[in-house]
C-alpha cells in the first residue's frame, strides 16, 4: 500500500456516474427503494441498510454493496447511485452502514455478515432468493466483500448465534482492495492511524492479528467464485493484493478471475470504467442468475 494516509481514502465516485450513464441506457425494470431499514444493533447503535428492489414477483438475486472510506469515514449512501442501477439490471441491491473505527476487527466484517443474514431472514418480505447473494466493494469496500467470500470459517470471525442463517456469499467482486496485511508495505503513520485502531495493536507486537484480518489468509476450497480489478499503476494499494488473492483462490480449486486495468491507478474512469462494469455485471448474472 502507498506510503500516504490515502490508503483505501480514495473515492471511486467514477463507478456511481458510469453506471447512471448505463443505467439511463438500459430501460429496465422499474425500481422500488427502501430507505433506513435496520439490519443489526451493534455498540448502542443501530446499523441501517438501503435496498433497491425491481418490479416483478421474483425472487430476484441480491447484492450486498460496501462503501469505502478507510475504516475511519464513509456511509452507505455514497452507494446510493449503485443499488438503483443494480435492481434496474433485476438485483435486489443493498448498501448498509457499518461500523467505523474505533470499532475495532472483526466489528465491520461482523456487520456486513450479520447484513447478509439479514437479507436470507427476510428474504420472502423483499422477494430475495437467499441461495443467490454476491458481494460488492472497492478499496476498503472491496476488503470486506473479499473477507465475506473467504470467511465461511472460522465462526469466531461472524458473531452469530447458532439459529440465525448462513452469511455465506455465492459471487465476489472487488476493485483494488487490499488482501493481505502480513506484508508491512505501509508507513508509521499509516500504521498509527489505521492499523493499530483496528487490530489493536502494531504489526511488530501481534502479526498474528493481521493475518487473521487478511483475506488471503482465509482461502480455501468451496469460496464463492470472485472477480477482482486492479490498476497496474496503483501506489495506494499495490496490484500484488488482487493478483495474490486471485492465485491463492486459483490453486485453492475456486473459480478467480483477475483483470488487470492497464495505466490505471487507484481508480480509473472511462471506457476503461465502462468495460470494468460491463464485464462485473457479466460476472453476477453468470454466477447469480443463471
Amino acid at each position: 500500500m502507498h506510503t500516504r494516509l490515502m490508503t483505501w481514502l480514495v473515492p471511486f465516485t467514477l463507478l456511481f456516474t458510469c453506471m447512471a450513464a448505463a443505467r439511463a441506457q438500459d430501460h429496465g425494470p422499474e425500481v422500488r427503494v427502501y430507505e433506513g431499514l435496520v439490519y443489526s444493533r451493534s455498540d448502542g447503535a443501530e446499523l441501517k441498510l438501503d435496498m433497491a428492489i425491481p418490479d416483478g414477483a421474483g425472487p430476484f438475486p441480491a447484492i450486498l454493496c460496501i462503501h469505502a472510506g478507510g475504516l475511519v469515514h464513509g456511509d452507505r449512501h455514497e452507494m446510493a447511485e449503485s443499488i438503483r442501477t443494480l435492481a434496474h439490471h433485476g438485483y435486489v441491491a443493498v448498501t448498509i452502514d457499518y461500523r467505523l473505527l474505533p470499532a475495532k476487527f472483526p466489528a465491520q466484517l461482523q456487520d456486513c455478515k450479520a447484513a447478509v443474514r439479514w437479507l436470507r431472514a427476510n428474504a420472502a418480505n423483499y422477494r430475495i432468493n437467499p441461495e443467490r447473494i454476491g458481494a460488492l466493494g472497492y478499496s476498503t469496500g472491496g476488503y470486506l466483500a473479499c473477507l465475506l467470500g473467504t470467511t465461511a470459517a472460522p465462526e469466531s470471525l461472524d458473531g452469530k448465534s447458532n439459529d440465525q442463517p448462513s452469511s455465506r456469499v455465492q459471487a465476489v467482486v472487488s476493485f483494488f482492495a487490499p488482501t493481505d496485511l502480513t506484508q508491512r508495505d505501509w508507513s508509521s503513520e499509516v500504521e498509527q492511524k489505521v492499523y493499530v485502531p483496528y487490530l489493536g495493536a502494531s504489526f511488530a507486537k501481534r502479526p498474528d492479528l493481521y493475518r487473521q484480518a487478511s483475506p488471503i489468509a482465509h482461502v480455501a476450497a468451496g469460496a464463492p467464485p470472485f472477480l477482482l480489478f486492479h490498476g497496474d499503476m496503483d501506489t495506494v494499494v499495490e496490484l500484488r493484493h488482487s493478483r495474490e488473492l486471485a492465485d491463492r483462490l486459483y490453486s485453492a480449486g475456486v473459480d478467480a478471475r483477475l483483470v488487470v486495468v492497464e495505466g490505471a491507478g487507484h481508480g480509473w474512469g472511462g471506457d476503461k470504467l465502462l468495460g470494468t462494469l460491463r464485464q462485473m455485471m457479466t460476472f453476477f448474472d453468470e454466477h447469480l442468475k443463471k
